[in-house]
């Protein structure tokens, strides 16, 4: 809220180039924000996705758990007013691969009954084809 009053002062003192600054600020903060939102539902859609391809199975809370996740990702990405989307396909690939890790380490707690700690899960798993998965799921339901 802050922002705001400081945006208003601007605008009112008459500082355009300081309040166009502080509207470019507040737009990266915006899209932090929904990068992070977004990257933590992709964590759970890939910690799912992971705990397919290991198991070689699915459960319907699985599959019921990569939908939402998949249904959150595109929700929270798309721009309501303005139309489009917040990141790209490369942005939304990017964002995949930065928490891929975060996915192995909490899928280390649940597959196989905690067999495998984050490093032997990470060699077992084909992170190219997860990735992939979950990209086609993401881009498929738009």
């Amino acid at each position: 809220m802050e922002e705001l009053m400081t945006l208003r002062n601007y605008l009112l003192a008459g500082d355009i180039t300081s309040a166009l600054t502080l509207v470019d600020e507040m737009e990266e903060m915006s899209k932090d924000d929904k990068i992070s939102n977004i990257a933590s539902y992709a964590v759970i859609l890939l910690l799912h996705l992971i705990k397919q391809q290991i198991e070689q199975r699915t459960t319907k809370s699985w599959d019921v758990s990569i939908r939402n996740s998949v249904r959150h990702i595109n929700r929270k990405n798309k721009r309501r007013n303005a139309g489009g989307y917040y990141l790209t396909q490369y942005e939304l690939l990017s964002s995949l691969q930065e928490v891929f890790n975060d996915a192995i380490d909490q899928a280390s707690l649940e597959v196989a009954n905690d067999s495998y700690d984050s490093e032997q899960l990470s060699a077992l798993v084909d992170r190219k084809a997860i990735i992939d998965k979950a990209m086609s799921l993401i881009v498929n339901d738009l």
